[in-house]
C-alpha cells in the first residue's frame, strides 16, 4: 500500500471531508467508484427540478462521511469497533451504488430485466476484492450481512442507514425541496447498539419521526413525482424501441457497451456466469444513454426519432391520474388513435403511452424496523410514536399515472370516457 497522502474533499452538506486512510483513498480513486460521477443520483429529476444534477458519487461520498460520524459516536458510548471493522464498513458504504446502471434506477428493468443495483455492486465488489488479494473480504460478510455484528450492515441497510440520511439530506438541497430535511447530525448522536443491533436512544424520538415525515414528502415531491416518472418512462420507451430495432438486425448508433446490452437479452444469470457482460457494465453510463439519444434524434425510425426528440427538448408525455389502470377497451382506443395520427402499426403505438401504478409506504413494521431504546428496553418506533402513525405506519398508498403523447385537435382523455 502506498504511503497515505492526506486527502480532503469539500462537499455542499458537510464542508469538509477526510478521507482516513490509504485504504479507501485507493478504494475512491478505484474506476468503478469515479464512473458514478458519470451517474445522475436522481436520474431524470432535473427535468423537474433543474439543480438536481448531483451525482451517485457525491452520495457515496456523503454516505462514508456520514458512517465515519456514527462509528465516531459509537465508540464514544464505549462500543468498541476495531479499526479493520470501521474500514470494512465504511468501504462497504461507499461501494454500495457501484453497481447502479445509467441515470441511477430508471434503466435497472430495460438494459436487462430482473438483476438489482445491489446485486451488481457486490459482483464488482467481489472484483476488487480479487483485484487486492482478498482485502475486502471483511467487507463482503459485513455488504451481505454475513457478519456476526449485525448493526455493521445496519449502517449500511436498513430503515435508518448511512444511504438514506445522505440521500434525503443531499436531494432536498439540490431540489430545494425544504420539507425533505432531516436533522442527520442529530440522528447519528443518538445512535446506540442494543444486543448487536442498531437502535436510536429515546432522546431521538422527535427525530425519527422528522425523518420518516421528511421521507415521505421526499418520495411524493421527488422521488416519484409525476413529470419526472413520466421522464423516465419515454426514457424506457426510447431504449425499448432501440432494443426493437437492433433485434431486427438494424444497425444503430451507440457505444460499443451500449451496443452490447441492446443486441443481447440480459438477466442476473448473466452476470454470473458471463464477464463479458460485466466488463461492459462497468464501461456504461449516462453518457453513453444521451449521445446516443442525441444521434437518434435524425433515425430513420419514426418513433425512434420521435420520442427521442421528445426527450432532447423536454416535450414530454402528459401526465395525469386515473383512478384505476385502463381496461382492455380504452387501450384498444388509445392504440388505433396513434396508429393513424403516425401512421404506423397498432403494435407499435404502445410507444405512444404508458401507465404506471406507483405504491410506497414510508413505515412497514412487518419490515425492517427502526428501535427505540428506552430504559434498556427496545421498542418499535410505531410503537411510542402516535401523532403521525395514521400518515406513516403501514399506510400504504397506491396511485396511478397514464402518460401519452398529446395531438393536436385531439383530447385524448375525452376519448377514454
Amino acid at each position: 500500500m502506498k504511503h497515505y497522502t492526506r486527502k480532503i474533499i469539500n462537499d455542499p452538506l458537510f464542508g469538509f471531508i477526510t478521507i482516513p486512510n490509504q485504504f479507501l483513498l485507493e478504494l475512491i480513486e478505484h474506476p468503478f467508484v469515479q464512473r458514478l460521477k458519470r451517474i445522475k443520483q436522481l436520474g431524470l429529476a432535473s427535468f423537474v427540478y433543474p439543480s438536481a444534477q448531483h451525482t451517485r458519487f457525491q452520495h457515496s461520498i456523503g454516505a462514508l462521511h456520514l458512517t465515519m460520524e456514527a462509528i465516531n459516536h459509537l465508540r464514544q458510548k464505549n462500543h468498541i469497533i476495531s479499526d479493520d471493522e470501521a474500514n470494512a464498513v465504511m468501504a462497504a458504504i461507499l461501494l454500495h451504488d457501484i453497481g447502479h446502471a445509467p441515470f441511477s434506477h430508471v434503466l435497472e428493468n430495460t438494459l436487462f430485466e430482473k438483476t438489482t443495483h445491489e446485486f451488481l455492486s457486490l459482483k464488482l465488489i467481489e472484483r476488487i476484492n480479487n483485484e487486492r488479494n482478498n482485502e475486502l473480504a471483511l467487507v463482503l460478510k459485513v455488504f451481505t450481512d454475513e457478519y456476526p455484528r449485525k448493526f455493521f450492515h445496519q449502517l449500511i441497510s436498513s430503515q435508518l442507514d448511512m444511504d438514506r440520511m445522505d440521500y434525503l439530506r443531499r436531494d432536498c438541497f439540490y431540489t430545494g425541496v425544504i420539507e425533505g430535511e432531516i436533522g442527520s447530525s442529530r440522528i447519528i448522536k443518538m445512535l446506540n447498539i442494543h444486543n448487536d443491533n442498531l437502535v436510536v436512544d429515546h432522546k431521538g424520538i422527535y427525530s425519527i419521526e422528522n425523518f420518516l415525515i421528511a421521507r415521505r414528502f421526499m418520495y411524493w415531491q421527488v422521488y416519484l413525482h409525476k413529470t419526472s416518472v413520466g421522464a423516465e418512462e419515454l426514457l424506457i420507451k426510447i431504449l425499448s424501441r432501440a432494443k426493437e430495432i437492433v433485434s431486427n438486425g438494424n444497425q444503430l448508433f451507440c457505444t460499443p457497451a451500449l451496443q452490447y446490452f441492446l443486441s443481447t437479452p440480459h438477466t442476473l444469470t448473466s452476470f454470473v456466469y458471463n464477464e463479458t457482460a460485466l466488463n461492459h457494465f462497468i464501461n456504461i453510463d449516462d453518457s453513453d444513454i444521451i449521445s446516443a439519444i442525441k444521434v437518434w434524434c435524425n433515425s430513420d425510425d419514426t418513433i425512434l426519432s420521435f420520442l427521442s426528440n421528445c426527450l432532447i427538448n423536454r416535450h414530454l408525455m402528459k401526465a395525469v391520474t386515473i383512478q384505476s389502470k385502463l381496461n382492455t377497451e380504452q387501450e384498444h382506443i388509445l392504440q388505433h388513435t396513434y396508429a393513424k395520427h403516425f401512421n404506423i402499426s397498432i403494435s407499435e403505438a404502445k410507444y405512444m403511452y404508458a401507465q404506471r401504478t406507483i405504491q410506497q409506504t414510508t413505515y412497514n413494521t412487518t419490515n425492517d424496523t427502526i428501535g427505540i431504546l428506552i430504559n434498556n428496553q427496545v421498542y418499535d418506533i410505531a410503537q411510542v410514536v402516535e401523532s403521525v402513525n395514521p400518515l406513516i405506519i403501514n399506510n400504504k398508498t397506491t396511485r396511478y399515472y397514464l402518460y401519452y403523447i398529446t395531438l393536436p385537435n385531439v383530447d385524448i382523455l375525452t376519448l377514454l370516457k
